[in-house]
């Protein structure tokens, strides 16, 4: 071989696209093994307010619908809700983290949620060639609510039962569900849902693979704002632990115990990932190594 064919070879060029290739091999046996599995999204904070995050999630998403997954969205908006909320000079509060709703918000929520934000993300989706529908939980009473507690934050609402065969003929068809947060009680009156606690009672319903959490950190740390102490992998017991020690805290702390209630109900795996990562869907479903914490049941199950 000549000098010139050796330069050729070691190119900087001819080592990106061993690193393409290596990714891409890495990626199929995980491809594989999700086909035609259900994985729930739970879609919100940096990566739903910042445009480049927002093109990240939506490649990821019909990415994963392109190579024969099943992706179901669930989406929050509380920055849309309180950007709107100030323009009607109403004042957002929160109450345990939570939003108090009272009737005038539960309009704008019921308006930026089913409208402006869904659409935003089924037009995103549909402009890359994916399939997608919008929905809420009102449509074809696909979530049930009841009021939160005693109704101290209005109408805050729970998930009192899920109807996911609702959601069999789109997904059958191949298109993505596009599920905002907003579900109607018995007597058709709707509530603001925690987009985290939908995501995970419509995963639990489905049988779903994957619960995925987009948040704006790492993951569960073991050392608050020290991400070098990442937690990779935890089971439930050891989720249950940290939660009662205090390491998992603040807004965590929900997150955390809907990944444990969806484990329990029979979802295979639970993640909370970097939502603030581009791509970090895609790298903790189809790499080895994952980005996130992912809380599991059994603790010889892999990614």
């Amino acid at each position: 071989m000549s000098n010139k064919d050796l330069h050729k070879t070691h190119s900087p060029k001819s080592n990106d696209n061993a690193k393409r290739v290596s990714v891409l091999s890495e990626a199929l046996p995980y491809i594989q093994r999700f086909a035609n599995r259900r994985i729930i999204i739970k879609y919100g904070g940096a990566a739903m307010a910042h445009s480049n995050l927002q093109e990240a999630v939506f490649r990821d998403l019909a990415l994963l619908a392109s190579v024969g997954v099943q992706p179901i969205v669930v989406h929050g908006g509380g920055p849309e809700i309180n950007h709107w909320l100030e323009k009607l000079d109403i004042k957002p509060e929160f109450k345990e983290g939570l939003r108090v709703t009272d009737s005038h918000t539960m309009d704008i929520v019921e308006m930026v949620l089913m409208g402006r934000v869904n659409k935003k993300i089924v037009n995103g989706l549909n402009l890359l060639g994916a399939k997608a529908v919008g929905l809420s939980g009102c449509d074809g009473k696909l979530i049930e609510a009841t009021l939160l507690g005693k109704g101290s934050h209005g109408f805050v609402g729970n998930v009192s039962k899920v109807n996911p065969e609702v959601l069999e003929p789109i997904l059958s068809k191949g298109y993505i569900p596009v599920i905002s947060s907003v579900a109607a009680n018995e007597k058709g009156r709707t509530h603001n849902i925690n987009a985290d606690t939908v995501a995970g009672e419509l995963a639990a319903s489905l049988h779903a693979e994957k619960l995925i959490l987009l948040t704006d950190t790492p993951g569960i740390l073991r050392e608050r704002d020290n991400h070098s102490t990442l937690i990779k992998k935890i089971n439930t017991s050891e989720a249950h632990t940290l939660i009662k020690n205090g390491v998992v805290q603040g807004g965590m702390t929900p997150k955390t115990e809907c990944c444990i209630r969806a484990l329990a109900q029979g979802v295979h795996a639970a993640h909370i990932i970097d939502g603030r990562v581009a791509h970090s869907i895609l790298l903790e479903i189809f790499t080895d190594e994952g980005i996130g914490t992912m809380v599991i049941e059994n603790n010889n199950q892999t990614r």
